[in-house]
């Protein structure tokens, strides 16, 4: 199994959002280190689970389906590599979020 080397260290993470539930991200974000582009929120059926989905927006659709190359992280963890996002993650499910281009902000989208 290849080990995958983040590219913000473990020791790195500080506590930015009070929320432990985990999210799913790519690793387009969380070993490339590209900033987030795309997330969305679907309904969770389980506490543990926040419902967000987390992408850079520069992934193919083959990159997206091999699970490999997404990961479960805490949200705090995912918000660390771009804190961009703090102020969105409390929007309620469902809803989806692009970036504006050249800005740190987002719009809000239909999914």
């Amino acid at each position: 199994m290849n080990k995958k080397k983040f590219a913000i260290s473990g020791e790195s993470i500080r506590d930015l959002v009070p929320s432990r539930a985990g999210a799913l991200a790519t690793d387009r974000i969380m070993v490339d280190g590209a900033k987030i582009g795309y997330m969305y929120r679907e309904l969770s059926e389980r506490p543990e689970d926040s419902g967000w989905r987390f992408f850079s927006g520069d992934e193919s659709q083959e990159y997206i389906d091999d699970p490999s190359h997404t990961g479960v992280y805490a949200v705090n963890t995912i918000a660390n590599y771009d804190p961009d996002i703090i102020p969105y993650l409390n929007a309620p499910a469902p809803c989806a979020f692009e970036k504006m281009e050249g800005k740190s902000t987002y719009q809000k989208v239909e999914q």
